[in-house]
């Protein structure tokens, strides 16, 4: 939870947080209604990677909130490969489960797999599973949870150009394996470069390699652009949890440039470098345990025959400031009160 120290304010879609005063209380903006918890029922839950600290909060979230409505979960972990999700869709398909959590990957990538959920009549919903988010995803997905990715790409660009006095010099990197962070990429290419910026390079690197080559890539890069890098911008956070040793190695302090700005998530490692000053200066992080809940109570609706909630969370742009009055916690956690508000719908 966020501590008395932080002010919360909500403008336009974003979270902010700043020290100072005591709390202005936002109450909870999602779903005030809906079906009460369906009983007895087992979950599996498809995370992309669980290395990620992203798909990991989300997965945490889920399984705190079938806790409370009252569900057992399977969590199958992909390892951050197309074969390794395709086994655990293999897994999840043999558990006959009564619903399915696709966490963090395309749907399109599991077609197969997607056709087979359907013909089985198994409720399917998705966090980040692609550029639609909301009700009625592609692939059959009653819910695609997901905060507006444009706005977060947005945002994360405009910190850049904000901190650069208009004229940032950016590389930014992505992952053309999911259509959601090529659009991500593309919308803070447009930004920046709309705002006056440059863009130095487009860098399409997996994020299953992240530690592998993130350092060299660093390096490479250092040494083609010099002081002209200014700002890196990744469309999440685990990009950054390898390039430090080498901007190390080449004598760049912790806060020093390229800057680090992080379009998502919001990674437990990610708020640490954020509140040390090391290596990474903002994240537009995402409330993965809430969205965790989310999951659960649209995959509740799912089951029971109820319309999808529509729900859409907002980010928040979490800078030292805000990383510091987090008081430990490892993830950005809205003191909003939505665990009793799903609690209250389940009936618990």
């Amino acid at each position: 939870m966020m501590t008395k120290k932080v002010l919360k304010t909500i403008t336009a879609g974003i979270a902010t947080f700043a020290i100072g005063g005591a709390v202005h209380a936002v109450e909870f903006d999602g779903p005030s209604s809906g079906p009460v918890a369906a009983s007895d029922k087992t979950i599996v839950v498809l995370a992309a990677d669980l290395k990620n600290g992203g798909i990991l909060g989300v997965t945490n979230g889920v399984e705190e909130a079938a806790k409370v409505i009252g569900w057992n979960v399977r969590v199958l972990d992909g390892a951050g490969s197309v074969q390794g999700r395709t086994a655990a869709f293999g897994q999840a398909m043999a558990l006959q489960p009564d619903g399915i959590i696709i966490n963090g990957f395309d749907a399109v990538e599991q077609q197969a797999a997607l056709d087979q959920v359907s013909a089985a009549k198994i409720p399917l919903v998705s966090w980040h599973s692609g550029p639609k988010i909301g009700c009625d995803a592609p692939g059959g997905i009653f819910a695609n949870v997901s905060t507006d990715a444009m706005t977060v790409s947005e945002e994360a660009a405009k910190w850049a150009i904000d901190d650069a006095g208009g004229a940032p010099g950016v590389v930014i990197f992505t992952d053309s394996t999911y259509q959601i962070a090529i659009d991500k990429a593309d919308r803070i290419k447009e930004t920046i470069e709309k705002m006056g910026g440059t863009v130095l390079e487009y860098v399409d690197t997996p994020i299953a390699d992240t530690s592998t080559r993130m350092g060299p890539l660093t390096t490479s890069l250092l040494q083609k652009y010099g002081a002209k890098w200014t700002h890196a911008l990744a469309i999440n956070d685990i990009y950054f949890d390898f390039m430090g040793p080498a901007l190390a190695a080449a004598g760049i302090k912790g806060d020093g440039s390229p800057k680090a700005v992080a379009a998502g998530d919001g990674s437990e490692s990610a708020f640490q470098r954020i509140k040390t000053a090391q290596y990474q200066s903002i994240t537009v992080a995402e409330p993965l345990n809430l969205q965790g809940w989310q999951l659960v109570d649209e995959l509740n609706r799912a089951i029971t025959g109820e319309a999808c909630s529509g729900y859409i969370t907002a980010p928040a742009v979490v800078t030292m400031e805000g990383a510091k009055a987090m008081d430990g916690s490892p993830i950005f956690d809205p003191d909003n009160g939505y665990r009793d508000a799903y609690s209250a719908i389940w009936g618990k």
